[in-house]
């Protein structure tokens, strides 16, 4: 199988329904983020040492794939064949996660700045494009039905990669980077 397939030559993508729309399309543009935050989660993973929370990623990870198909299958007309999409046990997994490592660390007092180890940085790089990737599927949402669950699970997403990076760095005795006004 060759990696081009020159169908996209004309500023098209097909979708998982077999429809074919912009490469700009709201939706495209939804997966396409997803697909770039799930890049940076890969980047996080090769520089965290911290194998409990580099699991957990892996695992994000996962999630993160079947949301980009999730995303590139409209509802309607629906696909040909099952796609795999996220439900309330995903949400619920990112809140337990999140309860987990805020009961590790100290009370949050202040706004936090992004910095401290290469990979509590890069999970604040991940953070922030998992916001605009919540902005464009709630857009994406606006105009078509995508379920409940997908702006949800990005919501918790970005509260957990927050969450993540602090305790990164509170592992590494590295104290919150706090905003001075």
């Amino acid at each position: 199988m060759k990696i081009y397939t020159k169908t996209g030559d004309d500023g098209s993508t097909g979708l998982l329904n077999g429809m074919r729309v912009s490469k700009h399309d709201p939706r495209v543009e939804s997966y396409g983020t997803i697909d770039e935050l799930n890049s940076i989660i890969g980047l996080v993973r090769s520089v965290c040492e911290n194998e409990e929370i580099e699991q957990e990623l892996k695992k994000i990870s996962n999630l993160l794939f079947n949301l980009g198909s999730d995303l590139a299958a409209p509802r309607n007309p629906a696909p040909k064949f099952e796609v795999i999409r996220l439900d309330e046990s995903s949400i619920a997994y990112l809140e337990a996660l999140i309860d987990k490592y805020t009961g590790k660390l100290p009370p949050l007092k202040n706004f936090i700045l992004p910095g401290g180890t290469l990979a509590a940085s890069f999970m604040h790089q991940a953070r922030t494009v998992c916001r605009r990737a919540e902005r464009l599927i709630v857009k994406l949402a606006e105009e078509e039905d995508i379920g409940h669950v997908a702006v949800k699970f990005v919501n918790r997403l970005s509260d957990f990669l927050f969450t993540a990076a602090r305790y990164e760095n509170y592992l590494s005795g590295i104290p919150d980077n706090v905003w001075e006004k």
